[in-house]
């Protein structure tokens, strides 16, 4: 359990707010975040980096929520984006323009005109087929693209594999040894306007240690393009550290900057760092009311009413979040938390010690800040949960509950 959630005279607490209050008001299954949480993290790291030029630029994905995003663009922050929906949330949350990244190995004209429009800090590029749609897409629009390649190092990145994306036989990123090449190229193209490099390697690292030796290998390209007379401005390193879901001892980013920073020093450049996780994965709990206990020969289940719908994490990648009730208790059991969504692989945990709870308890789910919401569908047309902000002992709903209405909302009706 982390620093902003915590027991207090028998009742879990969200700061100073207890969360069995909102379950009542809101109902279930609702997504509830710590701002002081948030704050708090996205500060460590932008301190981490403070001896240095640095922009810290907010991975959308991890957590799109427009409260979320408006705090953070209020922090000081930019936004890492892979999309237009994404770019428009940025905008509408706030971003400055100028701090904004866009990933993506698919960026479609219509995205890329879009982008070129709200004059973004840069383009991430992931190949020479997407290079060269972006040249044409600006000189259509009588602009210049500013585009950093994005640089696959094949460092392993010691994580899931299918959170790792700094590997050859992964989709992202332009392989280092053909990078020069492509800057070449794009130094031929009026408009094209290098003005960084980038790479990231993976999501949910323990370790620094792959991080630092993928920008080793990042900025040993920098230094020849410097030489052959290319002065890039931005180093970005993309972002991926980890945090404590069970018991991981991650390594954070005054961990990195250790290293990295001196880099950076020796070199006439702002260096960007890309997490999402990081700030806003322990900020947040999924809470959910327990609908019936059910037992057969050889287990017993917990059903509850948040499902791989509302939260996919467990199915998808066989993740641990931990499950408290928000009444403390002591005694346990081994038991698997399941939704009521028509599928096998529907659980929240599987085989989990966990206290004994009853039909009608409420649980929260723990670390659900990250890919929690942003993650969720409307599978087994599921209304998407709530969304709630806690600030001190106060808070607000950031996001309703989606109805029935809103599953059919945009059919043909007729």
């Amino acid at each position: 359990m982390t620093g902003a959630y915590f027991y207090h005279n028998g009742h879990l607490y969200g700061e100073g707010v207890r969360l069995a209050d909102i379950a009542e008001e809101v109902g279930t299954p609702t997504y509830v975040y710590s701002q002081a949480a948030i704050t708090h993290s996205y500060r460590e790291i932008d301190r981490a980096f403070a001896a240095v030029p640095h922009i810290v630029c907010f991975s959308l994905k991890s957590n799109s929520n427009l409260a979320i995003s408006r705090l953070l663009a209020g922090l000081g922050a930019g936004a890492d984006i892979v999309s237009g929906g994404e770019l428009f949330k940025a905008i509408e949350a706030g971003f400055d323009p100028g701090k904004i990244v866009y990933a993506s190995v698919g960026k479609t004209v219509p995205e890329i005109e879009y982008a070129l429009q709200n004059r973004i800090l840069m383009f991430n590029v992931e190949s020479q087929a997407e290079m060269e749609t972006i040249a044409a897409v600006a000189e259509r629009l009588h602009c210049r693209a500013p585009i950093a390649l994005r640089l696959n190092p094949d460092i392993e990145a010691k994580t899931h594999p299918y959170i790792t994306t700094g590997m050859k036989q992964y989709k992202f990123g332009i392989p280092t040894e053909e990078a020069l090449t492509l800057y070449q190229q794009a130094m031929t193209l009026p408009s094209l306007e290098p003005v960084g490099i980038q790479m990231h390697i993976g999501s949910q690292l323990l370790k620094v240690q792959p991080i630092v030796d993928a920008a080793r290998k990042l900025l040993e390209v920098y230094d020849h393009l410097r030489e052959m007379g290319l002065s890039l401005r931005y180093v970005d390193i993309g972002g991926g550290l980890g945090i404590t879901y069970r018991d991981e001892a991650p390594e954070g980013p005054q961990v990195l900057a250790k290293t990295i920073v001196p880099m950076i020093k020796e070199r006439d450049c702002t260096l960007i760092v890309e997490p999402g996780r990081f700030i806003v994965g322990n900020a947040g709990v999924l809470l959910t009311r327990v609908l019936y206990i059910k037992r057969n020969e050889l287990k017993k289940f917990v059903i509850v009413d948040a499902a791989m719908n509302d939260l996919i994490r467990p199915a998808l990648y066989d993740a641990y979040h931990a499950i408290l009730p928000l009444v403390e208790k002591r005694e346990t059991e081994v038991v698997d938390v399941v939704g009521p969504v028509c599928e096998s692989g529907d659980f929240l945990a599987r085989e989990r010690e966990m206290v004994i709870v009853e039909q009608g308890e409420l649980l929260a789910v723990q670390s659900a800040g990250a890919y929690g919401f942003s993650m969720s569908s409307n599978y087994n047309a599921r209304p998407r949960a709530a969304e709630v902000l806690v600030s001190g002992d106060h808070w607000k709903l950031v996001r309703r509950r989606e109805t029935y209405e809103d599953l059919v909302r945009g059919e043909d009706q007729a």
